[in-house]
């Protein structure tokens, strides 16, 4: 039987006062570290933030492998007492989380151990995280407006030689999945906001799951947002179906309309519409056939998304399951990069991308177009 570690801690700034937890889940044979998670609480208590650290790690654990045992260490020794059964849980706030941290795993599969706080420092430094992210949000929600200027405002941050100041609360991250394949994907057809809105293949629904197992094994992810499209949803389902967590519709997300070129390989397209093609290759602002929406009409639409939804989950972790051009120009406006770096892109169905962003605008491309998780 597999065994983990789980450290877990809680804080809060005030008690009652803005609180959050953070918790570590680690291999017991090898002291690898599998999990690593925080969340900001609002205002709550001590206990109750320190009681929800251990849920969330006692969770995160059984996504990894419910049939495992589990060790928790905890420098709270009210919590280790009262889930040992020692002492008696009276608090009414603390007896609902006391009793769905014991359903997480059957009895006698979790022990407990207290530690004194300077054996539980990573939990107690994503704990600080968690708080100091819940500190920063209403700064950060201030940013959400003068789109066009934010936009600017991170790319010369991007661009510019120097470093963004050392503590700038924890980051707003975006990881990015593109859902997996329909049938148009491996004939490489144009398949945007304005064509037949396809389903996912037997193959793509293969390659959501394997998506989704993955994301439970990281345990990093608290929000999930899809784009409205059915191959987008499907593959936000297998995800959310795995993390236990809600799928929200962003219609932000959506794929760019290419027009009458839905449906179309490249070819096809190029032998049908040539110059139509050569101007849309050199010029952001062209529109596709028959119209639909130019590469400076999504770079818009996606910056708009981005600072709404930065403001929105500050601090927060959010899976975006969305397209290949989308996700493309979230990198390209991270990096500052031009509209032609569009075309210099590879992303695979079903791959991973994450970028970060910071409360000064400033914005770190962590992960593209990763495929691990697909291979045999």
């Amino acid at each position: 039987m597999r065994e983990f570690i789980v450290e877990a801690d809680g804080g809060s700034r005030g008690n009652p006062g803005p609180a959050g937890y953070g918790c570590v889940v680690l291999d017991a044979a090898t002291g690898e570290t599998l999990v690593e998670t925080y969340e900001y609480l609002g205002v709550v208590t001590n206990n109750v933030a320190e009681y929800r650290g251990l849920l969330a790690g006692l969770r995160a654990a059984h996504d990894l492998d419910p049939s495992a045992s589990v060790h928790v260490r905890m420098d709270s020794k009210l919590v280790v007492e009262q889930m040992s059964g020692r002492w008696k849980i009276k608090h009414p706030d603390m007896k609902p989380l006391a009793l769905e941290a014991g359903r997480v795993f059957p009895p006698g599969r979790v022990t407990y151990e207290w530690i004194p706080r300077e054996q539980n420092k990573r939990a107690d430094r994503l704990a600080n995280e968690a708080m100091d992210s819940g500190a920063s949000a209403s700064s950060v929600r201030k940013l959400s407006s003068a789109k066009a200027e934010a936009d600017v405002r991170a790319a010369t941050a991007v661009a510019g030689s120097g470093w963004a100041p050392a503590d700038m609360g924890a980051p707003a991250t975006f990881v990015l999945l593109r859902h997996g394949e329909t049938p148009l994907t491996p004939q490489k057809r144009f398949s945007g906001s304005g064509g037949t809105d396809p389903s996912l293949s037997d193959i793509g629904r293969e390659q959501a799951e394997r998506a989704a197992e993955a994301l439970a094994g990281r345990g990093t992810i608290q929000h999930i947002l899809a784009s409205p499209l059915t191959r987008t949803r499907q593959t936000a389902a297998a995800v959310a179906e795995r993390l236990g967590i809600e799928v929200t519709v962003e219609d932000g997300l959506i794929e760019t309309d290419f027009g009458a070129w839905e449906g179309l390989t490249f070819g096809e397209v190029r032998e049908c519409y040539p110059d139509d093609l050569t101007t849309w290759l050199s010029d952001p602002s062209a529109v596709p056939t028959g119209g639909g929406e130019s590469f400076a009409a999504t770079a818009t639409r996606i910056a708009a998304t981005r600072d709404k939804l930065v403001a929105a989950y500050a601090g927060r972790t959010v899976l975006l399951v969305t397209h290949v051009t989308p996700i493309k120009t979230f990198v390209r406006l991270a990096l500052g990069a031009p509209p032609e770096s569009l075309f210099r892109m590879e992303l695979s169905a079903a791959s991973l991308s994450a970028v970060a962003y910071y409360a000064d605008g400033n914005a770190s491309v962590r992960l593209f177009n990763d495929t691990s998780h697909l291979r045999p």
